[in-house]
């Protein structure tokens, strides 16, 4: 059994995968085998309030979790973290002390708020010879699965749109707009060389150029109705799609744990970077009124 530990608690994500992981408060088909949540350090954070905190560090020890006051007091103590912080610029800093210690890292979702950092992370796994994986859980959500499955030969473009929520600490598509964007390079794969990105306080459009020509969009909105989903075009059909997220998180914690198991990650880290970068450039673009901007890869 892995031993896993988490640090920071200031996302639901912590209390979502810890059920699914012990098998406690979840229906059956919703259990993910191989893994157990045995330490968490409860963290601060500059997104979520100190009482919501609390409500998900109490959960955590009610499922047998222990809480520790040092992230040292981890080093020895498991085979794997989740760095759950909801704030992407604090990550390098809080998966450094695990990976110099040779320990495999997954880093919730904004991986990184800069591309230097999210290399500096990337250079750091590889300099100790350990995986580490980020993704959003939209990125295996169970529509993407079977569209990779069907016979519609390559994906020729596609349109994302997510939720794209905004926060000082993780600007632009870095917050939620992430979700989006996974989407995106879920069904167009890597090689996306510029953005243009249209910005209003309701939503914002990212239009990337792949460098073999193909186009991707990815709409973030912010005022009405929200949901999950793509229209992928594909060489021999198109598929408009509606994601149900019910599923989202048991799928992307069987790849975690894969990941703890095997010592190999997922998803290569080279896309992880350019997804990064392509946030990254959409915010340049948006803040310099729609400008196209290369991704500083």
């Amino acid at each position: 059994m892995i031993r896993l530990g988490i640090v920071d608690c200031d996302t639901s994500h912590v209390v979502q995968f810890t059920k699914r992981l012990h098998h406690l408060d979840i229906p059956e088909d919703q259990w993910v085998d191989g893994a157990r949540v045995v330490l968490a350090y409860r963290g601060t954070s500059r997104v979520t309030p100190e009482e919501t905190i609390d409500n998900y560090t109490a959960q955590l020890v009610a499922m047998g979790v222990e809480l520790v006051a040092r992230l040292e007091e981890m080093l020895g103590r498991v085979d794997g973290v989740l760095i759950e912080s909801q704030e992407g610029g604090v990550h390098l800093e809080r998966a450094r002390p695990f990976l110099e210690a040779g320990i495999p890292c997954y880093i919730d979702k904004p991986f990184a708020c800069s591309t230097a950092d999210a290399k500096a992370i990337a250079a750091l796994a590889a300099q100790k010879g350990v995986p580490v994986f980020s993704a959003s859980s939209l990125r295996y959500a169970l529509e993407i699965q079977a569209l990779q499955q069907e016979d519609l030969g390559p994906v020729i473009g596609a349109d994302a749109y997510s939720p794209a929520s905004l926060h000082p600490c993780n600007p632009g598509l870095f917050h939620y707009g992430i979700h989006g964007v996974e989407t995106l390079y879920a069904l167009m794969g890597r090689g996306c060389q510029e953005v243009t990105c249209v910005f209003s306080e309701g939503a914002e459009v990212t239009t990337g150029r792949w460098q073999d020509g193909r186009i991707g969009t990815m709409r973030g909105t912010r005022a009405g109705s929200h949901s999950y989903g793509f229209v992928a075009w594909c060489e021999k059909g198109v598929r408009p799609v509606t994601i149900d997220a019910s599923y989202i998180y048991r799928e992307l914690l069987k790849r975690i744990v894969q990941m703890f198991e095997t010592g190999q990650a997922p998803l290569e880290i080279a896309e992880t970077i350019e997804i990064v970068a392509f946030q990254e450039a959409a915010l340049r673009s948006a803040q310099q009124g729609g400008v196209p901007v290369k991704l500083a890869l």
